[in-house]
């Protein structure tokens, strides 16, 4: 899930990927707090600041996600885990 949601906040996704992932906030306070995370790091990155320490942990945290071989995000049995949003 994490994946499509820095493609959906990057306007990387198409109109029904966009719907979902929309969908899914809604309804989901972890992913939900992801996308805040993102959203940080990147105004961060615009403004040329080091991010909060929140964002860079959250930061390494997906970075040590992406070196694991299994689901990650805690979303094993969410429908957003295999890219069915």
């Amino acid at each position: 899930m994490i994946r499509v949601l820095q493609a959906y906040l990057d306007g990387e996704v198409d109109e029904a990927t966009a719907r979902g992932v929309v969908e899914h906030l809604a309804d989901c306070r972890a992913c939900g707090l992801e996308a805040d995370l993102y959203r940080e790091i990147k105004k961060s990155l615009v403004r040329q600041q080091r991010p909060d320490d929140w964002a860079v942990a959250g930061l390494r945290a997906f970075g040590e996600t992406l070196l694991q071989t299994g689901p990650a995000d805690g979303h094993e049995r969410h429908p957003a885990a295999d890219g069915r949003l």
